[in-house]
């Protein structure tokens, strides 16, 4: 019966903890891991306080329970207190969760356990790929080329390391394989090497997606689908199919079941092996290699999302809806497309990738067809904002039936703001007029913090870069831009992502151009489109005098009520300095998010002084009760360490919150 009685007892000890230790660490404390720290911390000072005290009684036989308010019970309650939120703080500590804006999880794994074996099966494959850099000499070859970009063997080290690593480890390979203006010769034509060897999906397979992607029957949304595949990608599949509604040719894009799984894993990896090698090496981290690994990473998680894609196929199709140059994007079927699956309007076509020899079969002429892809694309980056940005041979077909350009692939997708956008026409501007001091205007609106640049130095570096390019029969897009990128890091400046991606895809687009015709040159196209851009703005007031007129009606409905109120205000304002009341005000706490930092900071504080606080005096009051020999020395004593208890666990409340912080994501 006693020991029944001492059961409930503890229980009720228990959820006292549980309740306690809640409130004194704050809001949206996990449950899991409080649940387990209560468990953890009751049961080793219970353990210890029957190991130290209570089995020196008969405490089954007696009536002695642990709701007596003794002394040993009190120590015994405060140390389970005390020791429920330590083995907290030890969790929060070490547990890879991040955490949001607010404070939530964002992290899909909800479990301990399946933490700890998802963190078990990332250092194992982590392990894996750093033993393959280090049996190809990859960690040796490294410590010699901290400042060599051309070294051989570090360049074949590296490759070889992706190459290894398999995944997602080669794809990262084959893009950087693109980033000439980072890379030096020697390392693009290893990178070059690279290929990845994908099997296709068996028919087993691609009936599974299909049945699993779609919300009806296969039979039921195509009446045929050919299981042989037009093109297989280490992402996704290609097939081709006829709805059964219309009877309209369509292209199936399957994402391949395994993808999600295994990149999501992989790309951490990655990222934990790109932040392995700029520690190892100066040369690496100079060009952002670790910044390279998270940008591909967020890219390509885009990119296996095919909701993204569709999202992106339909904002390009209706930004060029009205445009001037014909050029074709697949229609998007969006009743029968999801994140795993995309089905879209099917042209028949080959690629540009086989040169001359396409543009002879099908009668059409290279240059006019270039210039029609390289005016859709200035006005995607300039005037749209949205853009194709991977203007590969492989995404540029030529329609059979009308010889149009047809643009494919739309996982990657760049967006420019209005800054950037006009930044990047000076840049164009700048270059066609050799106008220095236009292209570090252009510099300016293209580049993050402008506010540390050297403007004479500046169109110095520009104006030595002209020179270069001056005189000669065409300028090479590729050697400019890189060139802008050498500058652009040489004064400690960085182009926004969405810069860099957008200059990037001109020097894509430029080699596909080539491909098309191997004497284009972009930049005097550039003024063709320039020329006629100005014309057409001139005349669309006259081409379509309604649309002007509309236009003109809109602006002047938010403009009219302003302009009214503006005497008022101005003899308001005059008022104020007349009178001497004008003053300059500004309230750090109008900023929500100021407000808030603020507030925390200052909580924070309080809580530290506090506990500081309380520590000092009960260290003064243990001192004191050294020298009293009457009874108010166990007074004493009792409030020092009642006073200790509340210092530690304010510090530890302080400390769950500080690591809650860190966690928490700035995005």
């Amino acid at each position: 019966m006693n020991f029944l009685i001492m059961l409930l007892e503890l229980l009720a000890v228990v959820l006292f903890i549980y309740y306690v230790s809640g409130r004194l660490m704050g809001s949206k404390i996990n449950f899991t891991k409080r649940i387990l720290s209560v468990l953890l911390g009751v049961s080793l000072t219970t353990f210890v306080y029957w190991y130290s005290y209570l089995r020196y009684t008969d405490f089954l036989t007696e009536n002695i329970g642990f709701a007596v308010a003794d002394a040993s019970a009190i120590i015994w309650i405060g140390s389970m207190l005390l020791i429920s939120m330590l083995f907290y703080l030890f969790f929060e500590l070490f547990d890879p969760i991040e955490l949001g804006e607010r404070g939530e999880r964002i992290t899909g794994q909800k479990f301990i356990i399946q933490r700890l074996r998802h963190r078990w099966r990332r250092q194992k494959r982590l392990s894996q790929v750093l033993e393959i850099a280090v049996r190809n000499g990859f960690s040796r070859t490294i410590r010699y080329a901290r400042h060599r970009e051309s070294n051989r063997d570090f360049a074949i080290a590296f490759r070889d390391t992706l190459e290894q690593s398999g995944g997602i480890f080669i794809k990262f390979g084959q893009v950087l394989s693109t980033r000439t203006e980072l890379f030096s010769p020697v390392f693009i034509e290893e990178l070059e090497t690279l290929q990845q060897d994908v099997k296709p999906l068996t028919s087993d397979q691609v009936t599974l997606i299909l049945k699993n992607s779609l919300s009806t029957s296969v039979e039921d949304v195509f009446s045929e689908f050919n299981m042989d595949p037009l093109a297989a990608g280490s992402i996704g599949q290609v097939h081709q199919a006829v709805l059964r509604k219309t009877q309209e040719d369509v292209v199936v894009k399957l994402l391949r079941p395994e993808v999600k799984g295994s990149m999501r894993n992989d790309l951490d990896i990655l990222v934990e092996f790109a932040d392995w090698v700029a520690s190892k090496s100066k040369w690496a981290e100079n060009i952002g290699f670790r910044e390279l690994a998270i940008g591909f990473a967020n890219g390509l998680r885009e990119e296996i999302n095919f909701e993204i894609e569709t999202r992106n196929t339909i904002q390009v199709a209706n930004a060029l809806k009205k445009s001037d140059y014909p050029v074709k994007i697949p229609h998007v079927y969006r009743e029968y497309s999801n994140a795993n699956l995309i089905v879209m309007q099917y042209f028949k076509g080959k690629s540009v990738s086989r040169g001359q020899a396409v543009f002879d079969h099908f009668q059409v002429g290279p240059k006019e067809f270039g210039r029609i892809v390289l005016f859709s694309f200035f006005e995607q980056m300039l005037f749209s904002g949205i853009f194709h940005a991977d203007p590969h041979p492989g995404n540029i077909f030529i329609d059979e039936q009308d010889g149009q350009p047809i643009l494919l692939d739309f996982g990657a997708v760049g967006r420019l703001a209005a800054p950037q956008q006009d930044g990047l026409n000076l840049f164009i501007i700048g270059v066609q007029q050799n106008d220095a001091e236009v292209i570090c205007d252009a510099i300016n609106a293209l580049v993050e913090d402008n506010s540390q640049i050297d403007r004479q130095k500046l169109e110095q570096a520009v104006g030595q870069l002209l020179l270069k390019i001056s005189y000669v029969d065409k300028i090479q897009t590729e050697e400019l831009i890189h060139s802008m990128f050498d500058i652009v890091r040489e004064f400690g400046l960085a182009f926004y992502p969405s810069v860099g991606m957008a200059l990037r895809s001109l020097i894509s687009l430029d080699s596909t151009l080539h491909t098309i015709d191997p004497k284009f040159d972009m930049f005097t196209e550039a003024k063709v489109f320039a020329k006629k851009y100005k014309t057409a703005v001139l005349k669309k007031p006259f081409k379509e005098p309604r649309e002007t007129k509309q236009k003109i009606e809109e602006e002047l409905a938010l403009l009219i009520p302003e302009l009214m109120k503006l005497p008022k205000r101005a003899d308001q304002l005059i008022q104020r300095i007349e009178g001497g009341k004008m003053i300059l005000h500004h309230d750090v706490f109008s900023d929500k998010h100021n407000a808030n930092f603020v507030l925390q900071l200052f909580s924070r504080f309080v809580l530290l002084f506090s506990g500081i606080t309380f520590g000092l005096i009960s260290a003064a009051l243990l001192a004191i009760a050294q020298f009293i020999n009457t009874a108010y020395a166990v007074y004493l004593n009792t409030a020092a360490y009642t006073g200790l208890f509340l210092c530690v666990i304010l510090l530890v409340r302080l400390s769950i919150q500080a690591i809650r912080d860190m966690k928490r994501s700035t995005t």
